[in-house]
């Protein structure tokens, strides 16, 4: 492969796109943010973003013709990177709605309970978890090239009130505290998602994006070449 990779950013109108594509131009690529299945066809990696309700944003991309262009996307084994809702977005589950999400990973997604306490004893925790939070890497997470250079414990910015279960614990690559053990990130393949903002986490979140682009690069080239 030459040249720079074709990222798209999928734009299902329930996402936080301005904020994404400008950190993938910070990275060195112009990202194409689009609702087109035939863009994300000829994509060499791409994000799914969001904020918001996830039956909106099921309900976006069914009306869109999306979910099956995003199905063979992951099939064709190019990476993709999902954030927040997006993250959610990938369960065939949620307790948030009456919407199946796009089943790509198996386990569901549940509220966080009322009342909750921090461990430190600061009280009780509201809902949504809005803020800093200190994330733990798995070993897996240390070993993937999208985390490379991410120091252990490094705080990251939330914003949720759902928080996803993966039923194959081995596909959770981060957690957090906040009144239980929270999956902030899982990798699933050439799915890696994020429930943090890396777009809202200053330079280490920039790093992630600065990875996923080296990433998407180097498998672009390794396909080229195959």
């Amino acid at each position: 492969m030459t040249g720079k990779p074709r990222i798209v950013v999928i734009d299902h109108r329930s996402a936080n796109i301005h904020s994404v594509a400008k950190a993938l131009v910070r990275c060195g690529v112009e990202p194409v943010v689009s609702s087109a299945p035939e863009d994300l066809a000829r994509a060499d990696g791409a994000v799914l973003p969001g904020v918001g309700a996830i039956d909106a944003a099921m309900r976006a991309l069914t009306r869109l013709e999306l979910i099956e262009p995003i199905k063979r996307f992951v099939a064709a084994g190019r990476p993709l990177l999902c954030v927040c809702l997006g993250m959610q977005l990938l369960f065939p589950r949620s307790e948030e709605g009456r919407e199946g999400g796009l089943g790509l990973v198996d386990g569901n997604v549940v509220r966080f309970e009322d009342g909750m306490h921090s461990a430190y004893g600061d009280g009780a925790l509201k809902v949504p978890h809005m803020g800093w939070n200190r994330v733990h890497l798995s070993d897996d997470a240390r070993a993937h090239p999208v985390f490379a250079g991410v120091p252990q414990e490094s705080y990251f910015y939330f914003v949720h009130s759902y928080h996803c279960r993966p039923a194959d614990q081995a596909r959770i690559a981060a957690t957090t505290d906040y009144g239980v053990s929270v999956c902030a990130a899982l990798i699933d393949g050439e799915i890696i998602a994020t429930q943090f903002h890396p777009e809202k986490s200053g330079v280490v979140g920039l790093r992630i994006y600065e990875n996923f682009v080296a990433y998407v690069t180097a498998r672009a080239a390794a396909r080229a070449a195959g």
